[in-house]
Order: structure tokens, then C-alpha cells, then sequence
């Protein structure tokens, strides 16, 4: 590449491992190469060893940079972060919900907010340390978004939302390696506070993962005691708040039944939980919405695919239907596709993402309505 060829591009920058090399292999690419770090804690937030974008993480990522010799800044994205997510984790919650907090940080705050920022810096390329690919097929004339190199570390599911024009200007010089190597490659740049770093934990507001209490803490008006009931609606005793419970849970219930019973669903309107036996979390179906497409344009008839319900869930095989009539469903956003699994599968979540695969290759994605009864969330 010669000087005159030289790209810019805004590499966001946490503090950890995975993005400081992603800056290093983009500068030794020849890349003119900008180092940004995202201030989204709260004023007066916490500050964990380890945590996305907390204090000492952004002094890690300014350190870094100092020792690549790129310039780094810090933008303060508070606000945005409080409202395009952590305020929707919350409202997702108290909906009956469970949501995915870094799917929408990824979708709102990363590749909405921070990648126009970037264009607006006149960067060509916005940059992660994501363990994902993205190529352009010439036959598709599309982007595509696969699985790495390393499949235990990727995040393709939390990426499904990209669109075909934040992937034509986004990069990803990790798709190619594996964990323990980015960790030496650290090691031998002298990067060695960071090479020894934990990988970030998965709720980046909540550094404790105690996210009841942090709900308790923030809404404490808004969670509210009712009943637990069986699939019949007959009542079974009393629960502590929806916000305390997920689809599957088994544990933590607070009342026994003189048998194992778990969560399968809520009835929002009514306030219940609703309880039924290790069979009833199974479900051969779900609903999603919101749909996101990277391979393709639209879903125009049915298409066999690998289906994920949760990011460490197995690939399933199934079947996807664009469905009819999608405004006829209550929480629809847009059209609506209805997934049939080979088998059965356990605890399909309302509020979490279904990303669908071929191969290695993501076709799209959205969000899960339907809880394992086939009831809409909502209901």
C-alpha cells in the first residue's frame, strides 16, 4: 500500500486484548489507524478489572495506543448508552422479556452512533476486535457476514443486525486467528497488561451479573408480586416480580409443588408466571420478528437453515416461512417469520435473538415473540 493509497480507519478501542491487536495488525497493514474509546458508564458508574469501556479500561486502551503510536480519544457516549440500552434492557424486562443488552449495544450504539461518528472523522473503515468475518460475494452482490477461524469465540449471532452498508465499511482483522494467539501476539508487541486481561464480561452495566437487583435498585415501583399458575390458569402460589424469572428457570422459584417445575412462559397483562413440567419448555416452534437479512435481500418462500436461539446454543436444523399477515400479530415490527425446528428445543426465549446459518454464512436474524407454548410474548 503505498502513502498515497493510505486508508483511515477508526478501530474502537475497550481496553482488552482483542481490540488492541486489531489495532496493531491494522497499523502494520498500513493503515492510517485512529484509536476511539466509547465513555457509556454512567457518571459515577462502576469500574471493574475487566469491563468494557469502564475508567481503567479506557486508560488500558489509551496506553495501548501510546505504546502503537496512533492517536486515541475518548467520546462520551452516555446518554446514548442509557437510552438506546440500558433503558431498553430494563423495559424489556419488566415486558416479560429477556433481552440481549450487547446485540442492541452492537446494532444502536456501535454501528448506528459510533460508525456515523467515524464517517463523519473522515475515517473509510470502522474496525472491531469481533472474532467474525466479512467478505463481499461477487454472485450475491452482497456482503457477507461468516463465522471466524476460531468458532469457540465467535460473535457472529451478536452481529446479525449489520446492514449491507455497515459492513461495506467495516473490518474485522481478527476473523483469521484464535484466542490464545491474539494473547501472544500481545505478548510479543509488549502489550502485557492487556494479553493477561479477562475477556469482558457479558453485562458490561451490571458488573456483578446480578441484574434482579440491579432492577430492584433502578425500578423498584415497577416490579410487582402476583401469581404463579399452571398452563390451565390455575393458580399455584405467589411470585416476587416478573423481572425474577426466565423461561427454563427451575431453581429460585420460592415455593415448592412436591415436583419439578420451571418457568415456561408469562402472561404480561395478568402479571403471572406461568409453571408447567420439564416437557412444557420444550417447543418445536417459535415466531421472530424484527428480521435482519445479510445474505439475502427478503425471505420470499421457505429455506432450510441452522438456527441459534441463544449465543452459546447449539446450531439446530429447521425450517424458516415468511408468514402472512404479520400486522395481525401483536408485537410484530415489520414481517414475521415462523421457525420449525427438526427437534424439539429447550427454553426459546422471548426477547433473545434466532439467528439463521448456512454453513458458516449468516443469512439473518430477529427477535424471538413467542415463548415455548407458541403463545406471543405479549399475551
Amino acid at each position: 500500500m503505498t502513502l498515497t493509497e493510505k486508508k483511515k480507519v477508526v478501530v474502537g478501542m475497550s481496553g482488552g486484548v482483542d481490540s488492541s491487536i486489531a489495532a496493531a495488525l491494522l497499523k502494520e497493514a498500513g493503515y492510517e489507524v485512529i484509536g476511539i474509546t466509547l465513555q457509556i458508564w454512567p457518571s459515577g458508574g462502576p469500574d471493574v478489572e475487566g469491563g468494557c469501556c469502564s475508567i481503567s479500561a479506557i486508560d488500558d486502551a489509551r496506553r495501548v495506543a501510546h505504546q502503537l503510536g496512533i492517536p486515541h480519544y475518548v467520546l462520551n457516549f452516555r446518554d446514548i448508552f442509557q437510552e438506546k440500552v440500558i433503558d431498553y434492557f430494563t423495559s424489556s424486562y419488566l415486558k416479560g422479556e429477556t433481552p440481549n443488552p450487547c446485540i442492541m449495544c452492537n446494532r444502536k450504539v456501535r454501528w448506528e452512533d459510533f460508525l456515523r461518528k467515524s464517517r463523519s472523522l473522515g475515517a473509510d473503515y470502522f474496525a472491531t476486535g469481533h472474532y467474525v468475518k466479512v467478505s463481499y460475494d461477487q454472485d450475491r452482490k452482497r456482503y457477507l457476514l461468516s463465522r471466524p477461524v476460531d468458532t469457540w469465540k465467535d460473535q457472529s449471532y451478536m452481529l446479525y443486525n449489520l446492514t449491507q452498508e455497515q459492513l461495506s465499511y467495516t473490518l474485522f482483522p481478527l476473523a483469521d486467528y484464535k484466542k490464545e494467539e491474539i494473547r501472544e501476539m500481545a505478548a510479543e508487541r509488549g502489550l502485557l497488561r492487556v494479553s493477561r486481561k479477562p475477556d469482558s464480561q457479558e453485562i458490561c452495566f451490571i458488573p456483578d451479573n446480578d441484574y434482579i437487583g440491579y432492577l430492584r435498585e433502578h425500578v423498584p415501583d415497577q416490579i410487582k408480586p402476583g401469581n404463579f399458575v399452571d398452563k390451565e390458569g390455575n393458580i399455584l402460589g405467589r411470585h416476587q416480580g416478573l423481572v425474577n424469572y426466565t423461561v427454563g428457570q427451575r431453581k429460585g422459584l420460592g415455593v415448592t409443588f412436591g415436583k419439578p417445575m420451571f418457568v415456561v412462559g408469562f402472561n404480561v397483562e395478568r402479571n403471572e408466571v406461568v409453571l408447567g413440567e420439564d416437557p412444557d419448555v420444550y417447543s418445536s416452534s417459535l415466531l421472530a420478528t424484527d428480521l435482519n437479512w445479510i445474505a439475502i435481500a427478503d425471505l420470499n418462500e421457505p429455506m432450510k437453515v441452522e438456527a441459534k436461539i441463544r449465543y452459546k446454543a447449539p446450531m439446530a436444523p429447521a425450517k424458516i416461512y415468511p408468514l402472512k399477515n404479520p400486522e395481525t400479530i401483536p408485537g410484530a415490527i415489520g414481517k414475521v417469520v415462523k421457525v420449525e425446528f427438526d427437534t424439539p428445543q429447550r427454553a426459546i426465549t422471548p426477547g433473545q435473538a434466532v439467528v439463521f446459518y448456512q454453513g458458516d454464512i449468516v443469512i439473518g436474524g430477529g427477535k424471538i415473540i413467542t415463548d415455548p407454548r407458541g403463545k406471543l410474548s405479549s399475551v
